[in-house]
Formats: C-alpha cells, sequence, structure tokens
C-alpha cells in the first residue's frame, strides 16, 4: 500500500484546505459550546473531587510528536492506570479485552468497559463524546485534526511497531473513519488498517463526510463505554 506524503505538490492544497477548516470549525464549536462547557466543568466539580479539565501530558501526535491532550475529566483522581495498561497490551496483540451483549448477541470488545475509575458524570461524558470538547482547542493549536486517527498515550505508542506507527504519518483527529465504522468493535490491527485506508484515501470530501456521520455516533453511543 502507498502513502502519499503530506509534502508532495499534489497535497499541499489538500493539507492547506483541512487547516482552514480545522480552525473554522474549531474557534466555531469552541466559541458555540462555551456555555455547555461550563456547565460540565460545574457537573464535574460537584461530583468528584478535582479539576474539571484533564491534562492528557503523554499523547503522541503526529510522527511520535508528544504533546498535551485535553479533554474533560471523567475519572476519579486518584485512579491508577495499570488496569488501563494491561487493557492496551491486550488489544495491541489481538486479544478482547471483554465481551459484551450487542443486539442479545456475545461479541467481543476491544476497550476496556465498566471501567470502575469513571465517575458517575464521566461515563455519561464518555459515551456522548463530550468530554473529548476540550481537544477543539488542540485543534485549533495544530495538534490535532478534526479528521483522523485518535492519539495514543505514550505507553501504547512504545508498543507499536514500525507498520503500526505508520497511523500517525498525519496530524491525530477528534474522530476519525475508524470512530464512525468500527469504534471498540474490531482488533487492534483492523483498526490500524482502518487508519492506514484513511491515510492512503484521504480527501476533504472524505473528511466532511466522516465529520458528518460523527454526530450520530456520538448520540447513538454506539462503541462507547
Amino acid at each position: 500500500m502507498e502513502f502519499p506524503e503530506a509534502a508532495e505538490d499534489g497535497w499541499r492544497a489538500y493539507d492547506v484546505l483541512k487547516r482552514f477548516m480545522d480552525i473554522v470549525i474549531s474557534f466555531f464549536v469552541l466559541v458555540a459550546a462555551a456555555p455547555l462547557c461550563l456547565l460540565i466543568a460545574l457537573a464535574i466539580r460537584l461530583t468528584s473531587s478535582g479539576p474539571a479539565l484533564f491534562r492528557q501530558r503523554a499523547a503522541v501526535g503526529r510522527g511520535g510528536r508528544r504533546f498535551t491532550l485535553y479533554k474533560f475529566r471523567t475519572m476519579r483522581v486518584d485512579a491508577a492506570d495499570a488496569a488501563h495498561r494491561e487493557a492496551i497490551a491486550r488489544f495491541i496483540k489481538g486479544e478482547a479485552v471483554a465481551q459484551e451483549k450487542i443486539n442479545g448477541e456475545s461479541r467481543p470488545v476491544y476497550k476496556m468497559v465498566h471501567d470502575p475509575r469513571v465517575t458517575r458524570i464521566g461515563g455519561l461524558l464518555r459515551k456522548s463524546g463530550l468530554d473529548e470538547i476540550p481537544q477543539f482547542y488542540n485543534v485549533l493549536r495544530g495538534d490535532m485534526s478534526m479528521v483522523g486517527p485518535r492519539p495514543p498515550v505514550l505507553y501504547e505508542y512504545e508498543q507499536y511497531d514500525e507498520h503500526q506507527r505508520r497511523r500517525l504519518l498525519i496530524r491525530p483527529g477528534i474522530t476519525g473513519l475508524y470512530q464512525v465504522t468500527a469504534r471498540s468493535e474490531v482488533s487492534f490491527e483492523r483498526m490500524v488498517a482502518i487508519d492506514l485506508d484513511y491515510i492512503r484515501r484521504r480527501s476533504l470530501a472524505l473528511d466532511v463526510s466522516i465529520i458528518l456521520r460523527t454526530p450520530w455516533v456520538m448520540v447513538s453511543g454506539r462503541g462507547a463505554y
């Protein structure tokens, strides 16, 4: 599979237009969602101790570059990450993390479910995707894009081989092809394949299509735990 490089002449116009779209959409969302963000922050502070905003300083972006990822806090402040590290290791090895009943049928799930570290408000924010609103600030800064592979944490990225690291040839995204087609329902290798397929086929038309499909995924809660 061939992957066009972002620096090639044929991709410069796309990159410029995509960056323009990222800036316009992220700025609009941050302004329009400001009242909602205040309500979410208040709900978090009233129901659990700790800050409303979580800063993940070990997020990995394009080419392995580290950056600070922002999101609303969904876990207890004293939560340990040992269980998540184990779940990530199993996911990368191709093992299902749990079994869940979906439409009356037991199916493998490739993500932690019923995480005891998650607060009651945090669970609602995760299912709806509202915990990721602060990541529009990451988009505005240029750490992320509206559409792209999701950014891994450092201890996940360190387990990738060279092929798997190719999913970060481009900026990571708030949403992506994986999020609107599979989301926790396929193996790690299949997720990587979907991300690489997006990189190969990426275009403004595909980006807009993914953005328009994302609200339904958020409302339905499909694949969110």
